[in-house]
């Protein structure tokens, strides 16, 4: 290579511009953050089907956020993130049901379709755990001219001899077109990510992580053509993620430590999870669980994230331990 050519390359390389670092905005909201729900939950399915004359007739995805005097809906159109608020007794309405009967306090049942899942029966010693998970699927009648109930069938799905649930963490995931859930098994050897699903017509543990000693957190799950679920183990925070394919949990890549839940999966190709003392979102590749960027916060996350919309233009709605919902947005993605 002659020295002009060598010159212009590398000309061109400082002229290349460098990945751009996420976005953070903070929201405008006229009351404290307490309560934040995503896209695929209960209460926003329920906001998204209730004909709530403050949303358009389609609204895209959308996430449900209130506290003690507001609520709010917010919305992703196309590149823009919009806040509409709603009456607060509509909210609390739309989600009383979210604890049914019978599940343990404090946690919330998952829709999936004609499926509802919630954890049940208390644990040894009164701890928040359930010693089961409850399922309750609709099944399909036939067409006719008269209304009829329509029948619903309940399971119950044990963790396995002396195992206990996790009562913080229950996902249902789609794994080759079947609908199947997500569980954190503890046991006196260990904690590990449990795997629900059907098998020979019953619902029941399908498959398990190896247990391991030490704290376990499922931060996220992907569903579509490759499923699969970060974990976050150990007191040091070390980021996982297994392949879900077939029902049986296969280790994928193990990351680094100083990450905590929650996290999100950003389509095929990348994770976002929360840094261990929750002041940042690192943004991790799915191969390796390489970080390729990370945002500050104002303050830590507090109630959780929502993802809206999906791949390096999806918004990341956060909510923090003051109250206050930021946005975090990829830096090379539309304003």
């Amino acid at each position: 290579m002659s020295e002009w050519a060598a010159l212009a390359l590398a000309l061109l390389l400082l002229a290349s511009p460098a990945a751009a670092e996420p976005r953070v905005a903070l929201l405008d909201l006229p009351f404290r953050v307490t309560q934040l729900r995503d896209a695929a939950s209960e209460a926003a399915l329920a906001v998204a089907t209730a004909g709530l004359p403050q949303l358009p007739r389609k609204p895209g995805p959308l996430a449900v956020a209130w506290g003690e005097t507001g609520a709010a809906v917010i919305t992703l159109a196309g590149d823009t993130v919009t806040v509409i608020p709603l009456p607060l007794d509509a909210i609390e309405g739309l989600t009383a049901g979210e604890t049914p009967k019978g599940a343990v306090p404090g946690s919330r049942r998952v829709l999936a379709g004609p499926l509802s899942a919630y954890l049940s029966g208390t644990g040894p010693d009164g701890h928040r755990t359930a010693t089961a998970l409850t399922l309750r699927e609709r099944q399909p009648v036939a067409m006719s001219a008269d209304p009829k109930p329509v029948p619903v069938a309940t399971s119950a799905v044990s963790p396995g001899p002396g195992a206990v649930f996790a009562a913080d963490a229950l996902r249902p995931v789609e794994i080759a077109g079947t609908v199947n859930l997500l569980a954190v098994s503890e046991r006196p050897e260990g904690t590990s990510l449990a795997v629900i699903g059907r098998r020979d017509g019953a619902w029941q543990v399908r498959g398990a992580t190896p247990p391991e000693p030490g704290p376990l957190s499922l931060a996220a799950a992907r569903p579509g053509a490759t499923p699969a679920a970060l974990l976050v183990r150990g007191a040091d925070g070390r980021a996982e993620s297994w392949s879900l394919a077939g029902g049986t949990p296969a280790r994928q890549a193990r990351g680094g430590a100083g990450f905590a839940a929650p996290g999100a999966a950003l389509g095929e190709g990348e994770w976002v999870l929360a840094a261990g003392d929750r002041t940042a979102l690192a943004y991790l590749s799915t191969d390796g669980l390489k970080e390729r960027a990370r945002a500050a916060l104002p303050a830590p996350v507090g109630a959780g994230l929502a993802v809206l919309g999906s791949g390096h233009g999806a918004a990341i709605v956060v909510a923090l331990t003051d109250g206050r919902l930021a946005t975090v947005r990829d830096g090379d993605a539309r304003p």
